[in-house]
C-alpha cells in the first residue's frame, strides 16, 4: 500500500537534500520519479531544486491552480512513475494535498512531501496543516538552534538583522532572511556580534 509521507522541519534541516537523495535512490534502481517544486520559489531557478550543500536537480513546476492528480496520472500513463516527491510542500493547497492522497490511494504511488511546518509567526502553512491532517506518516527532520537545542521555529530577519514579527506569511528567502531557532530563542532577542 502506497503512503503519503510528510517530512517537516524548521529552516535549514536538509529537507531538499533528503528529497534529492530519495529521488536519486529510486532512479539508481531504474525507477522513474516525478519531482515537483513550487512556482513561487525561484531561488534555484524556475523548475529547479537546489540544496544548501550544492545538490540540485530539475523539477516540474507546480502552481497552486495545478491538479497534481491529473498531472501524475498523465505522466504515469506515458511511463510508470515509482515515486512522487514535492519540495516546499507548505505551499500546497488543501485540495492539492487531497489530490496527493489520491495518487497514493488510487494509483498506488508513494508520495514524499518535504516542507516547513510553521511560518515566522509560528502559524501553520495551509499545505502543512493539510499534510499534518492527511499524511500517513509524519517525519520530523531536525536542525539545531545557535544554543544547541533542537530548532523548531523559523525567525524572519529584517535588513538590520532584527527579528520581524509582522508581515506577509510568504516571503521567499534563505539564510539571509531566516534563521532556525528553538522556541526559547524565538521569543527572545537574537545575540549580537
Amino acid at each position: 500500500m502506497a503512503k503519503v509521507y510528510f517530512y517537516y522541519s524548521a529552516m535549514n534541516a536538509g529537507k531538499s537534500t533528503v528529497l534529492l537523495q530519495s529521488s536519486y535512490n529510486y532512479q539508481e534502481r531504474g525507477m522513474r520519479t516525478l519531482v515537483f517544486a513550487p512556482a513561487i520559489d525561484t531561488r534555484a531557478g524556475r523548475g529547479r531544486i537546489r540544496s544548501r550543500i550544492g545538490l540540485e536537480a530539475p523539477a516540474e513546476v507546480l502552481s497552486t491552480t495545478d491538479n497534481i492528480f491529473n498531472r501524475v496520472t498523465h505522466e504515469h500513463a506515458s511511463a510508470p512513475i515509482s515515486c512522487v516527491l514535492v519540495d516546499e510542500a507548505q505551499f500546497l493547497t488543501r485540495a492539492q494535498v487531497e489530490q496527493l492522497t489520491h495518487v497514493a490511494d488510487t494509483l498506488g504511488i508513494p508520495v514524499l512531501c518535504y516542507g516547513l511546518r510553521t511560518d515566522f509567526q509560528a502559524q501553520l502553512f495551509p499545505g502543512s496543516a493539510a499534510l499534518l491532517a492527511l499524511a500517513d506518516d509524519l517525519i520530523e527532520l531536525k536542525t539545531i538552534c545557535h544554543c544547541g537545542r533542537k530548532a523548531t521555529m523559523n525567525l524572519r530577519l529584517g535588513p538590520d538583522g532584527r527579528a520581524l514579527r509582522e508581515g506577509a506569511q510568504v516571503e521567499i528567502g534563505g539564510n539571509e532572511r531566516y534563521v532556525a531557532v528553538c522556541r526559547r530563542h524565538f521569543h527572545a532577542p537574537l545575540p549580537t556580534g
